[in-house]
């Protein structure tokens, strides 16, 4: 047996080593994945990134507006002009997923200085405090992605902070239309700005679909500006019916990408529940009849609301997850998309408005109060609702 004795294995084309020896017999390895797939642990900061989970709109397509729409779960599409694009989730995958999440040009558009189309994701900042941005032990980060568009050439998007005054745009480059094709990026990590790391936002990752040059920037660099792309970047809402389809979405430490990292259907809609939970089924679109009663009042045949002297119906109604932070509750309807109002657990007819009304959330759970300002009668059969409850960064 004999022993090579070297400091570093290096491929002749790498620009730098696979494997460092230190001298005290230990080594550092650069690996990209073990077996082919994902190195151990949690290694990806987004949630969802492989759109699989899409609690609200059940894979219905979403007109985007100023105000900002959430599309599949943990994914805002954003505008300063109303309806120019459409969000939905879509099956056209690369090899190995599922879903996507398909945006799709209204008209034909020309972005202004100041417009902005975007897809964002905010990171919790209890989920990226370990990367240490704004200080000098910042770590670098691999964004790595599969993306497909009916338009070619170079597409951009940036990660930014909460306060929106630091930002990293990046640009990347599609060659074939209609192709899935697979993009990273390594970004070293920040060292100024102030990057939260508590339940707020600590990194705002974005996709631009048309930036305008007031929020466009210099690729490949950190910059004291709230960027949201790359200069130059090919504008999507540019062309009327422009397809763009993103998936497996990762950001993760280091400056190696490795196989996107799947965790089970049912962790993964756990971490979307902190942000966004309901009644209904994952695969039933708030707002309609049924799909999955939550039953709230078995004790009582009247509920007293007149006069202003509300009385709860019932309460804690307990959350199936922790809240990133006290949510809006919405209650609807168990047989209408009617809001702010229980039902008829025998008859499934509507109370009155304001019979639903929500009292005493907190991040864990929430109560249920008549408050429509008479008294509700059930006839001895329980009160039953559904609800959605969110707390989105």
């Amino acid at each position: 047996m004999s022993t090579i004795k070297v400091s570093n294995l290096q491929n002749a084309s790498a620009a730098s080593p696979a494997i460092t020896l230190a001298a005290d017999g230990s080594a550092t390895a650069s690996l990209s994945s073990v077996n082919g797939g994902q190195l151990a642990g949690t290694r990806n900061r987004i949630i969802n990134g492989d759109m699989r989970i899409d609690q609200r709109n059940a894979g219905a397509s979403v007109a985007i507006t100023t105000a900002g729409n959430y599309t599949v779960d943990r994914w805002s599409g954003n505008a300063t002009q109303n309806s120019k694009y459409t969000v939905q989730q879509d099956a056209s995958t690369p090899a190995d997923f599922t879903s996507s999440l398909k945006s799709t040009s209204s008209s034909s558009y020309s972005v202004t200085s100041s417009d902005i189309f975007w897809l964002a994701q905010a990171i919790e900042g209890l989920n990226t405090s370990d990367l240490a941005w704004g200080s000098a032990s910042a770590k670098s980060v691999t964004l790595s992605f599969w993306v497909r568009s009916s338009l070619t050439g170079t597409f951009g998007g940036a990660l930014r902070n909460s306060a929106g005054n630091r930002s990293y745009p990046f640009s990347y480059t599609i060659s074939t239309a209609n192709t899935w094709e697979y993009k990273t990026v390594s970004i070293d990590g920040d060292t100024s700005g102030t990057w939260l790391s508590t339940n707020g936002i600590g990194i705002n990752l974005n996709f631009g679909l048309g930036v305008g040059s007031t929020y466009s920037g210099t690729a490949g660099a950190w910059a004291a500006a709230n960027y949201i792309s790359a200069t130059g970047a090919t504008s999507v809402v540019g062309t009327n019916g422009a397809t763009f389809y993103i998936t497996g979405v990762q950001l993760e430490p280091g400056s190696v990408a490795t196989p996107f990292e799947r965790r089970s259907y049912g962790q993964e809609l756990a971490l979307c529940q902190r942000y966004y939970e309901t009644s209904y089924l994952d695969t039933a679109v708030p707002t309609g009849p049924f799909a999955g009663s939550l039953t709230v009042g078995v004790g009582s045949n009247t509920y007293g609301g007149g006069s202003g002297t509300a009385q709860q119906i019932l309460g804690p109604i307990m959350f199936k997850v922790q809240k990133r932070a006290t949510p809006t509750v919405t209650v609807y309807s168990f047989s209408s998309s009617t809001t702010g109002v229980v039902s008829n657990g025998w008859t499934g007819a509507d109370f009155a408005a304001n019979s639903g009304a929500v009292n005493a959330a907190s991040a864990h759970k929430f109560e249920i109060y008549n408050n429509s300002g008479a008294n509700i009668s059930t006839g001895g059969y329980s009160v039953i609702c559904n609800f959605a409850a969110t707390s989105e960064l």
